[in-house]
Order: structure tokens, then C-alpha cells, then sequence
């Protein structure tokens, strides 16, 4: 008899802790290899976990709405071999990457406030959330071991090294946890609060606040009287979740807009006059979004900086263009699923990947890798009626377009005898950008590079 370990496995570089939202099988029931254990759930997707051997289940380690860092044992399983189980079966470890570097202080993140057990997303580069580092210090403890989540929440909320050795740790052998530091944030957050007798209910949500805390959940807000004739709705986790992720980017990126509006009547007369065709022959629908990311794909071929994310000081700058198209559910919510690879697709192959992921993305059937590894995004704000957005940029991305609705405007046209009036499709394009590493020069011409590609459509080419 042997003890198999099922682990929280590795969803993406950015995703460093999973929520269980279902346990299928329970101690003491049977499964097979491959056979669905448990449903869980990051701030990207939901997704089931599937048994790595066949066997007993022996035991389960976690409960249901338990935040489990990627890589943590959450089942055991007991297999029939005698001896040693079958490599193929064991569970793999997840990939560390430790860094070296002293933690820095950055931008605020954002924890998930709205739930009990709070979640943290954590900078590009930690891709595990339970392996221990020795931080480096010349003061306190020196031998104390801190996971790179705790470092990392410590460098976003401004912990010194030897404040973080003042905490006290509830974790196996006095190991400072999530929860731990999570807790200290918040103690001493409302510490200073306390201390200012000026500080009054009305003033939280007008007057600023020094060393203002990163979630929803850190902030101790003073009890909301309801008035007049409301309705209370309690937010879905989903919901959550992006709440928690648009505060967390507000916080870590210094937001620039740039605007820019394009000509985009050779491009709609051509889609109007092959659409129908373009169905019956390819068998999926041509909307304006592949269209759209075609044109992405070779702009940021020029102008890499808009493709890359930050590290500290470092820029990391990525080779892969994977588009993520922000993709609107029944529901209401939000969910980015992506085109790997968009710039080795053709028109054709773009279409179906755009359709293929957002009616997966409309019947909740998007897989964990769908929504992984995106490099820049695009929403069609227009879609809503929208002449123009300032979206927010999605971490640990830099950059982020919104295409605004199209509309038929009167507008000058420049021609060999003059100028003169005309009825053209006009569309106004706003491209949101870390002003970290991308200025203005890039992000306004990497923009209208964007414009003159569609303003200068071929009305005669073939799809």
C-alpha cells in the first residue's frame, strides 16, 4: 500500500492560490486515475482537479472555501502498489522561482476583502506561495523563514524586515502565515486610525488617509446606515474577485489614457459585404473583434514595451503576443479569456478562436489555460453603445486598448482637389498604459499606429 499526495496544482504564473468550492469525493470513496476529486476556483476561472493515482481516498486536508496556495497537499490517496507508485502517477511539484533580491517596497495590492480567508496577488515572479526563503536581515530573528507570499505582502504594505520578525506567527513552528500579516496590516491600519481624534465615520470615505490600506477587507469601515428606499445585494464571488483585482491594478500601476478616433469605413464596407460568405464558407461568424486583434498583433510587433509587465526595476519583456479580449457574461460579469499567439493566426483562424473562446467564456466551459499567460488585452467598450473608455489595466500586464462604438459622422476628407465633406464610419480608440515603463511617446504612437492600420484597410483584400 502506498500514500499518494494530491497537490493544488500550477494554474498560471499569476495565479498563486486556488478557493475550494466542492469537494466530489469524500474519505473513504474510491476514484480512478484522471477521475474529478474537487472543484475549485482562482480570480480567473473554476476548474475541477482530477485524481494522480487510483485508489482510496485516505484523507482531505482542506474544506470547502479554503484559500490553498498552488503546490499545498490537499488529499491523500491510498493505491493498491506494494512498492513505490508509478512516476507517471505522482504528483508533480510545482515550479518555484524564489527571489533574491531583498523585498522592495512597491505599490499597494490588493487582498480579497469580500471573503473570510483573504486572497493576495502577488508581483510577477513568485510562482509559488509555500516554499521558505530565508530573508536576508541584520536585525532580529536571522533565522527565521518566511514564505515568498508573506515577503511579498511585506514589501507591498512598507513591512520592515524587522518589523516583520516582531510578528507573531501562528504557522508550524511559529511561522508567520498569510493570515498573520494580514492581520498585522489591519491592527495597525486601525491603530492609526485610533490615534487621530479627528477622524470621524463621514471623513473615511472624503478624507485621505496616511499609509492607506491595499483591500477592502484591511479597512475597518464605520457601519452604513441605509436611507430611502434600497435593496442590498450581496456580491458573487466573481464579482469579488474583480472588484478585487481592478482596485489591486489602480494601486500598482500609475494609469495613463491616451485617445486617439480612426476611420473605419473601408474596413466596415468590407466586413458588410463578406460576412455573409465568410460564414457560409468558413462556417463562424467574422466580427469586428478578430478584425481588431489582427491589427494589435502587428502594432505591438513594433512597439514591444506595450507587451511586457514589471518586476520591481526590472522589465520583463515578452516574446509571445497573447491577446486577452475582455469577454462580457450573462451574469454580468467580466472573464478574459485569451488568444495565444495571436500574431501567428490568419483572419480566419482568428474568427474562430474569438468565437470558439467567448461562447465558452458565455456557458462557463473556459479552461484554466484559457485565460492564462495574456500579455495585452483589448475591450470593446463599444459593443455597449460606448463612445470611449478608460479601462483599467489588467495585471501584471501594461497596457490595455478599448475600442469605442462606431458611428456614422460627417467628417473633412482630404482629396487631390480639395477638401470636402463626407458620411464616414468614424470610431474613437483609448489605450490605457503603465506609466512606469511606458510614456507618452510610445503609448500615443503605438496608438495611432493602430489607427492609420485601420484607416488603412484594404476594401479589395481577401480573408
Amino acid at each position: 500500500m502506498a500514500l499518494v499526495d494530491l497537490v493544488m496544482p500550477k494554474m498560471g504564473e499569476s495565479i498563486m492560490e486556488a478557493t475550494i468550492l466542492k469537494w466530489l469525493k469524500q474519505p473513504g470513496d474510491k476514484v480512478k486515475q484522471d477521475e474529478t476529486v474537487l472543484e475549485i476556483a482562482t480570480d480567473k476561472v473554476d476548474t475541477e482537479v482530477p485524481s494522480t493515482a487510483e485508489g482510496t481516498i485516505e484523507e482531505i486536508l482542506f474544506k470547502v472555501d479554503d484559500v490553498v496556495p498552488i503546490g499545498s497537499v490537499i488529499a491523500k490517496i491510498r493505491t493498491t502498489a506494494d512498492e513505490e507508485i508509478n512516476p507517471k502517477n505522482k504528483p508533480q511539484e510545482p515550479e518555484i522561482k524564489v527571489q533574491e533580491e531583498k523585498p522592495r517596497v512597491v505599490e499597494s495590492a490588493i487582498s480579497n476583502g469580500s471573503r473570510e480567508r483573504q486572497s493576495y496577488q502577488p508581483q510577477p515572479g513568485f510562482t509559488a506561495a509555500a516554499t521558505a526563503i530565508k530573508p536576508q536581515s541584520t536585525n532580529g530573528n536571522g533565522n527565521r523563514f518566511y514564505s515568498p507570499l508573506v515577503l511579498n505582502i511585506a514589501a507591498n504594505e512598507g513591512i520592515s524586515m524587522t518589523e516583520l520578525e516582531s510578528i507573531h506567527g501562528t504557522g508550524n513552528e511559529g511561522r508567520v502565515t498569510k493570515k498573520d500579516i494580514l492581520q498585522y496590516v489591519t491592527d495597525r491600519i486601525q491603530g492609526e486610525k485610533n490615534a487621530r481624534p479627528e477622524f470621524t465615520a463621514r471623513q473615511t470615505s472624503t478624507q485621505p488617509v496616511s499609509n492607506q490600506p491595499s483591500s477592502i477587507a484591511e479597512t475597518k469601515s464605520p457601519e452604513y446606515i441605509h436611507g430611502g428606499n434600497v435593496e442590498i445585494i450581496e456580491m458573487d464571488r466573481m464579482r469579488k474577485l474583480i472588484a478585487e483585482h481592478m482596485v489591486r491594478s489602480t494601486h500598482t500601476s500609475p494609469h495613463v489614457t491616451s485617445f486617439t478616433e480612426a476611420d473605419v469605413t473601408n474596413l466596415v464596407t468590407w466586413r458588410e459585404k463578406i460576412k455573409s460568405e465568410f460564414e457560409k464558407r468558413e462556417g463562424t461568424k467574422i466580427t469586428f473583434t478578430p478584425l481588431f486583434i489582427e491589427v494589435i498583433a502587428r502594432c505591438i510587433k513594433k512597439y514591444p514595451f506595450v507587451n511586457s509587465s514589471v518586476d520591481g526595476t526590472k522589465i520583463i519583456l515578452k516574446k509571445d503576443i497573447n491577446i486577452g479580449m475582455a469577454t462580457a457574461l450573462p451574469s454580468g460579469n467580466l472573464v478574459v479569456p485569451v488568444i495565444k499567439n495571436a500574431d501567428q493566426f490568419n483572419l480566419v483562424g482568428l474568427a474562430k478562436q474569438v468565437n470558439r473562446l467567448a461562447e465558452n467564456a458565455r456557458n462557463n466551459k473556459l479552461k484554466p489555460e484559457d485565460t492564462q499567460d495574456g500579455t495585452f488585452t483589448m475591450t470593446n467598450v463599444g459593443i455597449f453603445g460606448s463612445l470611449m473608455g478608460t479601462p483599467i489595466i489588467n495585471q501584471p500586464q501594461v497596457a490595455i486598448l478599448a475600442t469605442g462604438s462606431i458611428k456614422k459622422r460627417p467628417v473633412v476628407i482630404e482629396t487631390e482637389q480639395g477638401d470636402t465633406i463626407g458620411i464616414r464610419h468614424m470610431m474613437y480608440l483609448s489605450l490605457s498604459y503603465d506609466h512606469r515603463i511606458v510614456d507618452g511617446s510610445i503609448g500615443a504612437s503605438f496608438l495611432a499606429d493602430i489607427a492609420k492600420e485601420l484607416e488603412n484597410f484594404d476594401p479589395n483584400r481577401n480573408y
